[in-house]
């Protein structure tokens, strides 16, 4: 790889990160050509050989799957410009260590989202808030803020719990120096505790402090379980006597405590005495007559409320299910900030979007390898990567609508003053309008501040608002992961959560948010291409749909649209079908997949395109009519025993009646009519097994079948409460006899 240094070459200003590029591109570069090449003779043959008009039908379909192609190879253009000049980052943090002493280290105010309790166990939300209490930072430099959408005195037991047991934990991850740092996730990977003679100290903490956890999971499992807090526990500490004024989660007022220490408050210290980090725990206001906008109500809540009480110059904010796996992580982020050459003009940091449940050939196809290792470098390299809601270090000030300034330089030194003289509870008074659900009304929040509210995909859009500020914002993807999260572990979890990404993503296309349109001279036109990688991934459904369907149901009625075996214009479709998807295959195996974990990845992107960009789409067509209002769905993180155990062996789960189930298995079983049909006829019929002008759509129709299986069996053969509902598969089998039908007709 070649190198390109960032920063001073003077030795005392040492950069203290590097960014890397790939030294040749030589392979991609023919792919890309040859690609281009096979296109352009795909469009002369379309044009070339345009049906007569007395070939009505055939010369309809011949135009539709023209312009379906033309569609592809612009979606390919995309996929091609955010590959054309990835960059990799490296961070120096023995230097950061050695320039700057903990005392002169910006502060960090981290974020940890839940909005339901019985979706988001609180025993999950704690292990992540204990993970990043754990950094290997200066404690009294973080500031960690739980916001608590779903209003639950489980959640805030759960907290309670979890600011005692950090006394112990904390320091029993310094002195050992612990990895990961979630207690959960360490236990679960440590089963066996360390042997006496090896290192006898190590052994008793390590027994005594997982008995403590133990005692304490039991604990919040079983009065989560219960679904009340006991009057015992209740006494235990006053922000319980909140609870007594709230009517339901959607109905209370703000509830704000301080559970660890602020400022310089002697209690807040471990069992050796050290400090610990503030920890906060914050229900904003809700009203059943304010909207309270979701995610980005709650981020910016917090935003409001920590700059009262901490004001740190940087925020991390992490999904309640996403633990710090590498204790590091703030400090690689810190490098980007504070790099004297380059770090002014870094509005954010983001991190991968990775998961530790991920089956071997992830079934779902949820690791997002190819966006974390191929995609988001090319980002970075055009300008930066986008926000994608989690693992991701925010400066404030870009957060808040500031724009970017050459002229203006970073002062470390006046940021995160300790209030002095001010209690936790007249703070905890003082901070509570501030996230009140009338606060915002005739502000700018939601708007040219903080998250940006009316889009499902407010992270998306709070990213692009922020490089359109003149923010550059950076990509890291450092060999330890930085956070681990839990994937969905069943298709309609996964299906459900691509409909309100892809929606989301393309309201924002058709918005005046549109990055033509919002970044037009603000950020490079490479880096607007690059965004409608995503904002356009609703759009392909209908192209897909349209390629899916009506081929395989000309091969039924015996008409061709894709030139003959012997027929030299077949060879650009044969290239193109096989480069693509060899280049295809080569890339997801460089990326640390399996040849059946492609496979499967090629299963999800046919059923994505065909159902939740489907719905996605037309959900986001029906908003900008004003008929429909934006939701948001969260995903769940536990699973019944049986759905896991499925999940686990890569069997696909369907269980429960949904039109996209409806869709994905009406798709699958035309194509399996319409295969058998069309092979009926080949062989019958020994002129049309000599031309063989329906080779490409039988191969089409094939691929299909094949990929589908997973279809078929959960319609006709399995027996296990994952099969597809018996309503389902009626539905299904009536409307493929029905287009076939139609077809023939």
């Amino acid at each position: 790889m070649g190198e390109i240094e960032i920063g001073n070459t003077d030795n005392r200003h040492l950069p203290l990160f590097e960014t890397k590029t790939p030294r040749t591109r030589i392979h991609f570069q023919l792919y890309a050509l040859l690609i281009f090449v096979c296109i352009s003779l795909i469009f002369i043959y379309r044009l070339s050989y345009i049906p007569a008009k007395e070939e009505a039908g055939r010369r309809w379909a011949w135009v539709g799957l023209f312009v379906s192609e033309i569609w592809f190879c612009f979606y390919w253009f995309l996929t091609a410009v955010v590959r054309g000049n990835p960059i990799y980052r490296y961070t120096f943090k023995d230097r950061l260590s050695l320039r700057y002493q903990s005392s002169n280290l910006p502060g960090i105010d981290i974020f940890v989202c839940t909005a339901d309790p019985t979706i988001e166990p609180p025993v999950m939300v704690i292990n992540t808030v204990l993970s990043v209490m754990a950094f290997d930072y200066p404690p009294e430099k973080l500031n960690v803020y739980l916001s608590d959408d779903g209003g639950s005195d489980l959640t805030f037991y759960a907290m309670l719990e979890a600011s005692r047991f950090s006394k112990i934990w904390l320091p029993f991850c310094k002195k050992f120096k612990v990895e990961p740092r979630s207690p959960d996730a360490y236990f679960r990977s440590a089963e066996q505790p360390p042997l006496p003679e090896d290192d006898p100290v190590m052994a008793k903490n390590w027994s005594s402090v997982k008995k403590s956890y133990e005692d304490m999971k039991q604990r919040i499992e079983t009065t989560t379980k219960l679904g009340r807090v006991s009057e015992e526990i209740r006494k235990e500490h006053k922000g319980f006597r909140e609870w007594n004024l709230v009517a339901s989660r959607c109905d209370h007022q703000t509830i704000l405590q301080v559970l660890v220490g602020h400022g310089k408050d002697p209690k807040a210290v471990d069992i050796e005495g050290q400090p610990l980090p503030t920890l906060v725990y914050l229900a904003r206001e809700k009203r059943p007559q304010h909207h309270h906008n979701f995610k980005a109500g709650a981020m910016n809540a917090l935003i409001r409320v920590s700059e009262r009480m901490s004001n740190s110059p940087i925020i991390l904010n992490v999904d309640c299910d996403m633990y710090s796996s590498n204790s590091e992580s703030v400090r690689d982020a810190v490098c980007f900030f504070m790099d004297e050459e380059r770090g002014d003009e870094v509005g954010f940091v983001q991190f991968p979007q990775t998961f530790e449940n991920l089956t071997k050939n992830d079934v779902y196809s949820s690791s997002f390898n190819i966006g974390s290792m191929v995609e988001f470098p090319g980002l970075d390299g055009h300008g930066g990567p986008c926000y994608i809601g989690t693992g991701c270090f925010h400066r404030r000030e870009s957060l808040c609508g500031q724009k970017y300034s050459k002229e203006r330089k970073t002062d470390w030194e006046i940021w995160n003053k300790p209030q002095v003289g001010v209690s936790a509870s007249s703070l905890e008074n003082e901070c509570k309008v501030l996230a009140s659900c009338t606060y915002e009304d005739n502000t700018q929040w939601g708007k040219e501040k903080g998250l940006k509210y009316g889009y499902p995909v407010e992270d998306v859009l709070t990213g692009l608002a922020i490089q359109c500020r003149g923010w550059r914002s950076i990509y890291f993807n450092p060999e330890k992961k930085g956070f681990l999260g839990l994937a969905p572990t069943t298709l309609l979890q996964s299906l459900v959560q691509h409909k309100r990404w892809s929606g989301g993503d393309f309201q924002i296309f058709v918005s005046r948010y549109c990055p033509f349109v919002h970044g037009y001279k603000k950020i490079p036109l490479k880096l607007q291409l690059s965004y409608s990688l995503y904002l356009l991934w609703a759009a392909n459904c209908l192209p897909t749909l349209y390629y899916v369907i009506v081929p395989s149901l000309f091969l039924l009625r015996g008409i061709s649209l894709f030139p003959e075996v012997s027929n030299p214009w077949v060879l650009p479709f044969a290239l193109v079908i096989f480069v693509h998807r060899a280049y295809s295959l080569g890339e997801f195996v460089w990326c640390g997949g399996t040849f059946q974990g492609w496979w499967n990845d090629q299963r999800m992107w046919l059923f994505k395109r065909t159902s939740s960009y489907f719905f996605g789409f037309f959900d986001s067509i029906l908003k900008l009519l004003g008929h429909t209002k934006s939701a948001f769905v969260i995903t769940a993180k536990v699973a019944e025993d049986d759905v896991s155990q499925r999940y686990e062996q890569e069997v696909m789960e369907f269980g429960t009646s949904s039109p996209m189930f409806t869709i994905l298995a009406t798709l699958a079983l035309l194509n399996a009519f319409c295969f058998i049909g069309g092979m009926k006829r080949l062989i019958m019929d020994m002129k049309t097994w000599v031309s063989d002008p329906f080779s490409l759509q039988i191969l089409l129709c094939a691929l299909l079948v094949l990929i589908n299986l997973p279809v078929y069996q959960g319609l006709f053969l399995r027996k296990d409460n994952g099969r597809m509902p018996s309503s389902v598969t009626t539905q299904a089998v009536m409307f493929a006899l029905l287009a076939c039908t139609l077809a023939l007709c």
